[in-house]
């Protein structure tokens, strides 16, 4: 995602002076219990996030990912429909929530629900929202990814296998899914948080053994 963390809640007031956790503190729980591969105890971090500052819910797209590996795809679904209103340039959003509505309807609604993007330039992000409203191919993905040396080229490829496996779970394919995801998890590994994502998505559909 482009925003990889959410701005420090420094202007919130005191509403959590009750229980002296802070808004920032329920983030970094949050954050850390999905990379612990604890989906659910992250949306509980989140929520109580919500809860004492309302106003910070669009930015979450982290509870999002969360969501989606509990199996609230509805819920994720709206999440990502509320960053789209603070984000609207960023395809990995429309991704994730393509695989909401995929997961909880079927494919042909999430293409028909597929958020138009413009103006995310980065690597491969253009062929990736292609392939996800049909337009495209996993070849032309792959293609893309292969740009540039060093951490470039390896973070494009993690990207790359990252949304192919997403794309092909959506679909159903999980040999497929797994290849692509177990590729971005271990081959191209990143430390950023949807190179963890990639790492997380293998230990919680049990492709880690």
């Amino acid at each position: 995602m482009i925003r990889l963390l959410l701005p420090l809640f420094v202007c919130l007031g005191t509403t959590w002076a009750q229980d002296g956790v802070s808004p920032n503190e329920l983030f970094r729980e949050g954050v850390k219990a999905f990379y612990d591969a604890k989906p659910k105890e992250s949306v509980q971090a989140f929520d109580r996030l919500i809860e004492k500052a309302p106003q910070a819910k669009p930015q979450l797209w982290q509870r999002g990912l969360s969501l989606y590996y509990t199996g609230d795809f509805q819920a994720g679904r709206e999440q990502f429909e509320e960053h789209q209103t603070v984000n609207p340039a960023d395809v990995e959003n429309a991704a994730w929530h393509f695989i909401c509505v995929a997961r909880a309807e079927n494919v042909e609604a999430a293409r028909k629900a597929l958020i138009p993007i413009e103006g995310d330039s980065r690597i491969p992000m253009k062929e990736v929202h292609d392939l996800f409203a049909g337009k495209g191919t996993p070849e032309e993905v792959l293609k893309a990814a292969e740009s540039g040396d060093g951490d470039d080229l390896r973070n494009h490829r993690c990207y790359a296998h990252l949304y192919l496996g997403l794309y092909f779970e959506a679909l159903g394919d999980e040999a497929q899914a797994k290849n692509h995801m177990l590729k971005a998890a271990r081959d191209y590994s990143m430390d950023h948080y949807m190179g963890t994502c990639a790492q997380v998505h293998v230990k919680v559909r049990g492709w880690d053994q």
